[in-house]
């Protein structure tokens, strides 16, 4: 006598199904394609891309390791008198103007920004440049120079202070006064 299964067949049969056709969508879930585009950006798409790629920029191509058929570029289709239309292949356009003018728009804003902190940078540099020049003839003048200490009283400056203050002026002259530093 044979013994009743306790697990029916129809679900073998429906478990069966939903296995092999999730087997057969695996391949078209591998089937993405990825390049660089023009603009450097990665691109994965499930069709072919532009005719303008150069092929050093595909990095991936559906069924790595097959050999494929060359894949035509898309071309608008023209429907032949008398038969039905076929919809025209929408084109996506390579450059979004408004986020290409915005990007414009950014850099001479960033531009700008640049040219006037050099400006600024060289007339702080003009600035003290000039003024280690002035405290440095004054320095070299030999006219007796007072400073206010930190109780509020008059010092004068001593040869040893005096020739300590001249080297640092020079020291601002060189660097302040020549070329700007790369």
């Amino acid at each position: 006598m044979l013994k009743k299964s306790s697990f029916p067949l129809h679900r073998i049969a429906t478990r069966t199904s939903l296995v092999l056709a999730m087997a057969m969508a695996l391949p078209a879930a591998w089937a993405q394609w990825q390049w660089v585009d023009n603009t450097g950006r990665k691109v994965f798409s499930d069709t072919a891309p532009p005719a303008g790629i150069p092929e050093k920029n595909i990095l991936k191509r559906p069924g790595a390791g097959l050999p494929m058929a060359p894949v035509a570029p898309a071309t608008p289709a023209v429907a032949a008198p008398g038969s039905p239309a076929t919809p025209a292949v929408p084109q996506v356009a390579d450059k979004d103007p408004e986020l290409e003018a915005r990007k414009k728009q950014a850099e001479a804003v960033e531009e700008a920004k640049r040219k006037a902190e050099a400006e600024r940078m060289v007339r702080a540099r003009a600035d003290n440049c000039e003024r280690a020049r002035k405290n440095k003839s004054m320095l070299d003048s030999g006219m007796r120079i007072a400073t206010t200490n930190a109780k509020g009283e008059r010092d004068f400056l001593d040869d040893k202070t005096r020739a300590a203050e001249a080297q640092r002026a020079e020291q601002a002259i060189r660097s302040e006064c020549g070329p700007l530093p790369q």
